[in-house]
């Protein structure tokens, strides 16, 4: 959510700034604006709308400042529009704040202010905080001891960058639950919400963790935490292209994302399946392998697709290994006063390694002396530093909102952790071998998967001016159908549910009719017969039946009105092969009815607040 961009040094920093707006454009935002230290004065240029709309507003500007922050708004406090876009200034124009994150105790600190005189223009809880801070700057400190001291006060999640032109030699950025990084050049400076914004300038970073505040010159930067403690920052190099956050070929990175999916999983189990062992070998995972094999019991939190991917990790986990698993949203963790024993592990899933209630999730279960691991894709990220160990899945950047390789990957990464969980407590080797060489499979057969585009155009065209889709499937699919789901509204805003077939009977199958379509994902294994007898259900009244299934099945055909078709796996790794049909279902609705594939209306690629 947001993004947030910085420069400072001896370039013109405007296009740098509007460069940074763009490539952070996939974090899902309303509006954006600049603010450039010019002549002493600093100048706000901000417009509700794309990073387009701003850069037509400044096509007739000319800048010459070395100094700027930029963002775009994900609207929180306030409707999106050019009075509540970022930045925000104080009463005298002395100082601009730009912010991602929440302000809980704002109302708080607003009605001190105004007994003080302030006057406020906006609905934000941002421009309280910039007033805030100005309080402590005309008490005679500066910036970085007026930021420090506000912040200090404040209740709630924050990444900012705030400038004065009274101190127009520096940029104060500091963080607390929303991710910040430092870009460090040569003789210049930058600062971003990730390392997608930067790496075109340098590959040079510091991660920034939570309470921490830093001033940045041209060429120096000063780190203390919020109470006024020095800290030495590690300068680490990050292996990142700019090819990777390009679109390449594609028409967007959705569709890009999706078609590097061989790839990716490719990446995620590289040097990881033992095979003539028949197990896994995890290199994160190496010093607590006693404390795997003694765990009574797993807890997995996350949010969105990655909770579908985690629902499918607990059919993996249980499986393969024997050892209970619950998957509970993060978003509700913490607020149900979980039991959590001291040997319980607590797995976190997310695909940004920011996600803030996964972030809060991990914070609860520390408290509570349970080890936390994490399951991410994001190298540095918080996730990724707050946790005791874990797994990285490897799957580069994901730019598209809609996650699609993040998936496949976490479940592959699942299958991993599974088969290392099996052999530790028993499971034969001659299993382990099987579970191998299926995951060393996987991506040639997600290649396959992805030859079906002229079966998903046909239904693109039958079904493209339906309102409502019900996906169906059962076991590790019953998760691939809410994540079908899940893509389809994300992307094309079509009602959709995903449902366990079998619990269709319970409620659902009052909306079967004519007009409806469902979508079953119908793979030959052990339930198949089972799935069949639901498909005759919606058939016998009137349904419209797509069917994911396997391609060497030939009664489905008899059964379906439309039979896309994926190369058979174990049922451990179904979803990785059923959910590509689904996925690219998604994507050519959403082409057929004219949506933003890459940036839907209201969704943020990462959810740094509550």
């Amino acid at each position: 959510m947001c993004g947030i961009i910085g420069y400072i040094g001896y370039k013109n920093s405007l296009p740098i700034l509007l460069d940074g707006l763009r490539r952070l454009e996939y974090r899902g935002y309303d509006s954006a604006g600049i603010a450039l230290i010019e002549n002493d004065k600093i100048e706000i240029l901000k417009k509700a709308g794309k990073v387009s709309d701003l850069q037509d507003k400044l096509k007739n500007y000319s800048s010459q400042s070395t100094i700027g922050i930029g963002h775009t708004r994900w609207a929180t406090h306030g409707a999106p529009n050019d009075i509540n876009a970022h930045p925000h200034n104080n009463s005298d124009n002395s100082i601009a704040l730009i912010h991602n994150g929440i302000i809980e105790n704002y109302q708080t600190i607003k009605k001190k202010l105004l007994k003080d005189g302030c006057k406020f223009q906006s609905e934000t809880d941002t421009e309280v905080l910039v007033h805030f801070i100005s309080s402590f700057y005309k008490n005679g400190n500066d910036l970085f001891t007026a930021t420090r001291l506000a912040l200090s006060e404040v209740e709630g999640a924050y990444a900012i960058l705030v400038i004065s032109a009274k101190e127009k030699n520096k940029i104060i950025a500091a963080r607390k639950g929303s991710p910040l990084v430092l870009g460090i050049g040569e003789n210049e400076m930058f600062v971003a919400s990730d390392a997608s914004a930067l790496i075109s300038y340098t590959n040079k970073v510091v991660y920034l963790d939570d309470e921490e505040i830093v001033q940045l010159t041209s060429n120096n930067f000063v780190t203390k935490t919020i109470t006024d403690e020095e800290i030495e920052k590690q300068i680490e190099k990050i292996d990142l292209e700019i090819g990777q956050i390009e679109k390449n070929n594609f028409d967007h990175f959705m569709l890009k994302e999706i078609y590097e999916q061989p790839e990716s999983v490719k990446n995620s189990i590289r040097g990881r399946v033992l095979l003539e062992e028949g197990d896994a070998k995890l290199g994160g995972l190496q010093d607590f392998h006693d404390q795997l094999k003694k765990t009574k019991r797993i807890i997995i939190t996350s949010c969105g697709t990655s909770w579908h991917a985690s629902l499918v990790g607990e059919y993996i986990i249980e499986q393969m290994a024997g050892i209970p698993v619950e998957v509970e949203y993060a978003s509700e963790f913490r607020y149900r006063s979980p039991v959590i024993n001291s040997d319980d592990l607590i797995w976190s899933v997310s695909q940004s390694g920011e996600t803030a209630d996964t972030l809060a999730s991990i914070r609860e279960a520390k408290n509570k002396g349970a080890k936390t691991f994490g399951i991410v894709n994001v190298v540095g990220s918080s996730i990724a530093r707050e946790t005791s160990a874990g797994v990285y899945i490897h799957a580069g950047p994901e730019i598209g909102v809609a996650s699609t390789k993040a998936f496949t990957s976490q479940v592959a990464v699942f299958g991993l952790i599974g088969l290392l969980l099996g052999r530790q407590r028993g499971m034969q080797i001659d299993q382990g071998r099987i579970i191998a060489n299926e995951i060393i499979s996987l991506p040639e057969k997600i290649k396959k998967a992805l030859n079906c585009v002229d079966q998903v155009k046909k239904i693109v065209d039958e079904f493209k001016n339906t309102s409502n889709f019900l996906f169906l499937g059962r076991g590790t699919n019953f998760p691939t159908a809410l994540e079908g789901a899940l893509k389809l509204k994300e992307i094309s805003y079509i009602h959709a549910e995903g449902y366990p077939a079998a619990e269709m009977k319970h409620g659902p199958i009052a909306l079967i009719d004519d007009k409806m379509p469902v979508v079953f994902i119908v793979p030959k294994d052990n339930l198949y017969d089972k799935v069949m007898s639901n498909i005759q259900e919606v058939r016998a009244r009137g349904g419209r039946i797509i069917a994911i299934a396997n391609d060497d099945d030939d009664e489905i055909d008899n059964f379906a009105e439309f039979v896309i078709k994926v190369p058979r796996t174990l049922n451990y790794f179904g979803p990785i092969l059923n959910i590509i049909p689904l996925q690219l279902l998604a994507y050519y609705m959403a082409i057929a009815r004219g949506c933003n594939v890459d940036q839907p209306r209201n969704l943020a690629k990462s959810v740094t607040v509550e």
